[in-house]
């Protein structure tokens, strides 16, 4: 990826040195305080989400403030601008911060519960709105064969259409909340879903036992949290990613699948464990009253 001509920059009102962040595909570039990243193919995506960041009041988290160009838009020949936020992503291995996540995103959906719903939704086709349809039952789901067994698994725990009111939702809270002492949570990168709040939550529990080896304690505490039909919600989570893994295996060449996260055996694994754990608290309410 290139960095930003002289001219963003100097749309931006930057000065200084441009360097590349870690993480975020490597696409997002610090110059001083402020962080640039490409706005990709969708530029009324990228101006609606100017508008919503630059006006979303902070309670509970705090959010990378958007930089008007001097054009007056919020991108300026491909690029957005915005302030660095202070803050790191946890290190789960040595000290989980799952629930501390999912309250954080819950303060942001809070805060944006009376957005409007944006049309650009409609228009996507990409992997993970794929996912996210097929989650919600708007659509059937074309699945490598290692992976139709433990989406039926999956699907039978997602019980009755949840009723709760759908809103602007943060899809991909896991990897985009970051922590600095004395701080409120920062939250990152909005992936926009019209959908009930406690979806965009169940992602993060369904990311945990999927990715990070969280395991039954993590679903009841985050169960007790969420409250009744929570674990509903983890199950349309994680129908939500294994379709978005099956559409992203099946674009790869059959020679690049060699890791672990490239092997459709290797996922079936993890959806297989992700949905026996999920049964387990499902039916555990059920055993409890025999």
């Amino acid at each position: 990826m290139t960095f930003p001509a002289r001219d963003v920059l100097g749309a931006f009102r930057l000065t200084g040195s441009a360097v590349r962040l870690p993480g975020g595909e490597g696409r997002s570039i610090r110059v001083g305080d402020t962080v640039l990243k490409p706005t990709g193919p969708d530029r009324e995506f990228a101006e609606w989400l100017g508008d919503v960041m630059a006006s979303v009041p902070e309670d509970g988290f705090r959010v990378a403030r958007p930089l008007r160009a001097v054009t007056g838009s919020w991108s300026y020949d491909g690029w957005t601008a915005a302030r660095l936020v202070a803050g790191a992503e946890p290190d789960h291995a040595a000290a989980p911060r799952w629930l501390e996540i999912v309250a954080a995103g819950r303060a942001f959906h809070r805060a944006l519960a009376d957005v409007p719903r944006p049309g650009f939704l409609d228009r996507r086709g990409d992997w993970w709105a794929i996912g996210d349809r097929v989650a919600w039952q708007e659509e059937e789901p074309d699945l490598l064969p290692a992976l139709r067994a433990p989406y039926g698994a999956l699907t039978a725990l997602l019980g009755p259409m949840p009723q709760d009111r759908p809103q602007l939702v943060h899809g991909d809270l896991t990897g985009n909340v970051l922590f600095a002492p004395g701080l409120a949570p920062a939250v990152i990168d909005f992936s926009p879903y019209w959908r009930p709040a406690a979806f965009g939550e169940a992602v993060v529990v369904g990311d945990a036992v999927l990715w990070h080896g969280a395991g039954p304690q993590l679903l009841r505490e985050a169960a007790a949290a969420g409250g009744p039909g929570f674990a509903r919600y983890v199950a349309r989570a994680l129908v939500f990613r294994l379709v978005t893994t099956s559409e992203r295996l099946r674009a790869l060449p059959v020679d690049g699948r060699r890791s672990t996260d490239t092997d459709p055996d290797a996922e079936k694994r993890r959806y297989e464990r992700a949905a026996r754990l999920l049964a387990e608290l499902v039916r555990a309410p059920r055993k409890a009253t025999r």
